[in-house]
């Protein structure tokens, strides 16, 4: 009784004096939740432009803790300065501002983070970015050339082969290392098995399939 008595005097002389605090931080946190949800899903941000990191001066040595590593990415080389125990994914996202590529699993479970590394398909999520310094690495954003889709991309949109989109990049840099693979047979059988590890929640892999088929002889 005494408790209702007290939220109701609460109530008639105006609010506790944290309310209002307590509010914006609320708005803060519904704000933040809405920006997540939405920057990185769907195919257009698998296709999105690459973005401008800081690259630091040679002149300046590292933050303690620090290691420079130099990476030719898509083309362009770039210094970041990373702690030893920063994986590849997150320095890819975070430090180069490359959200194409995307954290799902963290695990090496998915392949929603795999990009091409010095040519071949590697899940980032297990790989420290101290590893690759010096390392050719292609991303989802380095598939596309001068503004023209690669045939892969193009092939996921005319096969409608993504739902959510979230694994989207990842499938389409594990099906540009297939149709680059000698070794990896051309039957649909050999492409499933090759791309087992990328992972579709949506259940688009009819489509999938049907997209790297169709992109055979263009790439």
């Amino acid at each position: 009784m005494n408790n209702r008595d007290t939220r109701g005097a609460a109530g008639n002389a105006g609010e506790p004096k944290h309310s209002a605090s307590r509010r914006r931080f609320m708005k803060t946190v519904g704000m933040s939740s809405i920006t997540a949800a939405t920057s990185g899903a769907g195919i257009a941000q698998a296709f999105a432009d690459e973005g401008d990191a800081p690259t630091p001066t040679t002149a300046d040595a590292p933050a303690a803790g620090k290691q420079r590593v130099s990476l030719t990415i898509n083309g362009q080389m770039k210094q970041i300065d990373v702690a030893p125990n920063v994986i590849l994914l997150d320095a890819i996202r975070d430090e180069l501002q490359l959200t194409g590529t995307k954290k799902g699993c963290d695990h090496g479970q998915c392949g929603a983070c795999n990009v091409h590394i010095n040519g071949t398909v590697v899940n980032s999520c297990l790989s420290l970015a101290v590893m690759h310094d010096g390392d050719e690495i292609t991303t989802v954003e380095g598939l596309s050339k001068d503004g023209e889709l690669h045939p892969i991309q193009q092939a996921f949109l005319d096969e409608d082969a993504y739902q959510c989109g979230y694994c989207t990049a990842g499938q389409m840099m594990t099906a540009t290392y297939v149709l680059g693979s000698s070794h990896i047979g051309d039957s649909d059988d050999a492409v499933r098995e090759a791309m087992s590890g990328n992972i579709c929640r949506c259940g688009a892999y009819k489509n999938i399939l049907s997209a790297v088929q169709s992109t055979r002889g263009k790439v």
